[in-house]
């Protein structure tokens, strides 16, 4: 059965849609088709005409890496693209710089319009950048978390000890699945960002404090497991309304390497009529913020946390 040619498709289709800069190469005033002749692309990329024309046509089929990366850089084409390009090819696509830490407007409108629910947006290492008023209301201030540099990671492994600390967040918020099994999903979901950003100064050296301070994430951190944390149930130990069942569901944001974390209310249980009354009740009085947090918080990327 034969299977569809998609990088051809794709080569050949930008390959077309390129236009030649001036002095690259010769005029295209009086070209009768637009973009790029092959024997163009063949001589910016340092490739055979032969080859480029076996590429389009599926007669090449296993491109490397080095292929890939010198037509992605001769047709000019943006990261999405370039990524779509070595998929077509089987391949992974390159590793990217740093971890975005940077909330879109999309993205601030999207957590504005669920504001019935606790949302927060993380960055892909589980650094906190933003969280809306429900957010606070259902698991108290971030500020007040005690998290390094506002990262979950850090906060879920700070304890030096065999036991992590009994309130991860304001209170306690635990999952159904057990702290091994939450524990576990998060750092495998971490390994997958720190491939996917090997340069990311500020993440390896997460990692590395990790793995000296905490034997709980050294252990988890040596056992290879990769994978992306997308859910769990939870229960909230609140203060103010008792226990909250809550269904964690984790959102990635294309384009961006976000996660937007949202809560909902577990069906056939009393939670729904919990939130309407956090909805509605005063405001805790939160302590005060953690040093830890207070330096992310007026750090020069500092969180976005409306309140309104």
């Amino acid at each position: 059965m034969a299977t569809t040619n998609n990088f051809g498709i794709a080569l050949r289709g930008w390959r077309e849609r390129r236009s030649p800069l001036t002095g690259e190469l010769e005029s295209a005033a009086d070209r009768r088709i637009p973009g790029l002749r092959r024997e163009e692309l063949a001589r910016l990329s340092g490739l055979s005409v032969d080859y480029v024309v076996r590429l389009e046509q599926g007669r090449a089929r296993n491109p490397s890496a080095q292929v890939v990366g010198a037509l992605s850089r001769a047709l000019r084409l943006d990261a999405e693209e370039r990524d779509h390009l070595f998929r077509c090819a089987r391949l992974t696509p390159p590793a990217t710089g740093d971890v975005p830490r940077q909330v879109p407007p999309r993205v601030h409108r999207l957590v504005r319009q669920l504001g019935d629910a606790p949302v927060a947006v993380y960055a892909a290492d589980w650094t906190l950048l933003s969280w809306n008023r429900m957010w606070t209301a259902v698991i108290g201030d971030p500020r007040t978390y005690g998290w390094d540099q506002g990262n979950l990671v850090a906060g879920m492994f700070r304890s030096p000890g065999g036991h992590r600390v009994d309130a991860i967040a304001a209170w306690p918020v635990r999952s159904w699945a057990g702290d091994e099994a939450e524990e576990e999903s998060l750092v495998a979901d971490l390994r997958v960002t720190a491939v996917a950003h090997p340069d990311d100064a500020r993440l390896s050296l997460l990692v590395d404090r990790l793995l000296h301070t905490s034997p709980r994430f050294a252990r988890l951190w040596s056992n290879g497991t990769a994978g992306l944390h997308t859910g769990d149930r939870k229960t909230v130990e609140h203060p103010l309304v008792g226990d909250l069942t809550l269904d964690l569901d984790v959102l990635t944001v294309p384009g961006s390497d976000l996660r937007i974390v949202v809560y909902a209310p577990a069906t056939e249980t009393d939670t729904p009529e919990k939130l309407d009354t956090l909805r509605t009740a005063p405001r805790l009085k939160p302590p005060a913020p953690s040093p830890l947090f207070k330096e992310r918080v007026e750090g020069p990327n500092p969180p976005s946390h409306p309140e309104s």
